[in-house]
């Protein structure tokens, strides 16, 4: 007679507060807050001053930090880099997230994946503005696609699981790995690196699909391949976001106005600047300038 297994949750997330994706400017200041759940804080771009309890942390691009319950925390930026940040805050009563406290931990394909995904569903589950730092209660949408609440809380517990089990198998051998998938798959991280590094160096150039084949010595279909499969869209397509992530960047840091960005990062007239960041973001410069000076002038 057959006979069914219950699952083992060693970790679960009961109720999400909030999910935030935000775009601050340079001299952004919080004075900080304390709550009785956890949050979560990671760096997408530039870097950041993070309080939590007695620690001071200087966070860069790709680190995330988590707060315990209760523990006061407060950040602030650098004056110099716009930072952007992904800050989620959730209810989760399992004993391995004491594994989380005092952490800053750096943050890997996978649970950039995750946190991409927590994101993205979050849109699609809520109305709530994921950019409005006086969020106190996330407004379901209606009609929401099916289960986006659950993909959030999937993608979240598998990330918490995965950067737990990173830290475990740190410095231990990859035994249950095949090799020649680990070569591989690092290979083809190490080759996203060094093209990604490239393209944000060159990003006041007009640089064209050829350009960045010969100047790295890889084919073109190659070249495509990797990307659609590690970024879901061509190279140049992900140029064109890197500029205008910059783009976005130099307007809250504020010492330049939008002809001097679009000069500096290569566009061949303020017009095209304009149309393009509109494309990528929905807001002319103008717009996105000026809700930056909204929400940051609401701390």
């Amino acid at each position: 007679m057959y006979q069914a297994t219950e699952l083992q949750m060693a970790l679960s997330v009961s109720r999400i507060v909030t999910i935030h994706y935000f775009e601050y400017t340079s001299s952004y200041s919080y004075a900080g807050e304390s709550h009785p759940f956890w949050e979560f804080l990671y760096v997408d771009k530039g870097e950041v001053d993070v309080v939590g309890g007695e620690r001071h942390f200087v966070l860069k691009k790709g680190q995330i930090i988590f707060h315990k319950p209760g523990e006061f925390h407060r950040l602030w930026a650098n004056g110099e880099v716009a930072p952007n940040l992904v800050v989620v805050s959730f209810e989760c009563d399992s004993p391995a997230m004491r594994f989380f406290e005092d952490r800053v931990l750096s943050v890997g394909d996978v649970e950039r994946d995750s946190m991409a995904a927590i994101v993205s569903e979050a849109q699609n589950a809520f109305v709530t503005p994921l950019n409005d730092p006086d969020t106190q209660l996330l407004e379901r949408r209606d009609p929401a696609p099916f289960a986006a609440e659950q993909v959030i809380r999937l993608n979240l517990e598998w990330m918490l699981i995965h950067l737990l089990r990173t830290a475990q198998e740190r410095g231990e051998s990859a035994a249950v790995r095949q090799p020649g998938s680990l070569i591989r798959e690092n290979s083809q991280r190490d080759f996203m690196e060094k093209v990604t590094a490239y393209l944000e160096a060159n990003l006041h150039r007009r640089l064209t699909l050829e350009d960045v084949c010969r100047e790295n010595l890889v084919g073109r279909s190659y070249l495509q391949k990797i990307f659609r499969e590690k970024t879901g869209g061509g190279v140049m397509e992900y140029f064109g976001r890197q500029k205008v992530d910059r783009a976005c960047q130099m307007i809250r840091q504020g010492r330049c106005n939008f002809t001097e960005i679009s000069a500096a990062l290569g566009y061949t007239s303020i017009h095209y600047f304009s149309r393009h960041f509109k494309k990528v973001t929905g807001m002319t410069p103008s717009e996105y300038a000026s809700s930056v000076k909204i929400l940051t002038a609401k701390k």
